[in-house]
C-alpha cells in the first residue's frame, strides 16, 4: 500500500547552495576533505555530503563510524580501499558501500588524481563522535 505525502502546511525552507570552492578543506585524514552539506551548513539533520580528492600518494588514515554508513563513489582515478582488512580496487565510476562500524582507509596509489563524493549518515549525536581514528594521521607515524 502507498501513502500519499502531502506538503506541510508551511513550506520547508531549502538551504544554500554550497560550492566545494567556498569550502575550507579538512586535511587532518590526509588528502583533501570538504564537508560541503552538513548541519552547520545547510542544516541537515540526516546526515552530510562532501568530496574527497586524493593526489598520488595520498592517503584517507584508517577509522570507523560508530553511528553512520558511508556512501563512497569514486568520479575520477583508482585507489586501493581496505575495508576491515579486505583490500579492493574503487575505480572511476563505481562505488562502495561502508556499514557502520566498517574500519575503513583509502590510498591513492596511482599517478593520477582520484575524486569522490561521500556521503555519511545517520548524524552521530555529536560531531566528535563521528569518526573513530585507528592510525595516526599522516605525517605523525
Amino acid at each position: 500500500m502507498t501513502t500519499i505525502q502531502h506538503a506541510p502546511a508551511t513550506p520547508t525552507r531549502c538551504g544554500p547552495t554550497v560550492h566545494r570552492a567556498d569550502t575550507a578543506p579538512n586535511r587532518r585524514r590526509g588528502g583533501d576533505i570538504r564537508v560541503l552539506l552538513s548541519p552547520a551548513s545547510v542544516g541537515s539533520t540526516a546526515g552530510f555530503m562532501g568530496t574527497l580528492t586524493l593526489e598520488p600518494g595520498e592517503i584517507v588514515t584508517e577509522h570507523w563510524h560508530p553511528y553512520s554508513e558511508e556512501f563512497l563513489y569514486c568520479q575520477e582515478g583508482d585507489v586501493l580501499v581496505t575495508l576491515d582488512g579486505e583490500e579492493r580496487r574503487l575505480v572511476a565510476e563505481s562505488a562502495v558501500h561502508i556499514p557502520i562500524g566498517v574500519r575503513h582507509r583509502i590510498v591513492n596509489d596511482t599517478g593520477t588524481t582520484a575524486t569522490f563524493v561521500f556521503l555519511c549518515g545517520p548524524l552521530a549525536p555529536r560531531p566528535e563522535l563521528g569518526h573513530v581514528d585507528t592510525e595516526l594521521p599522516p605525517g605523525q607515524r
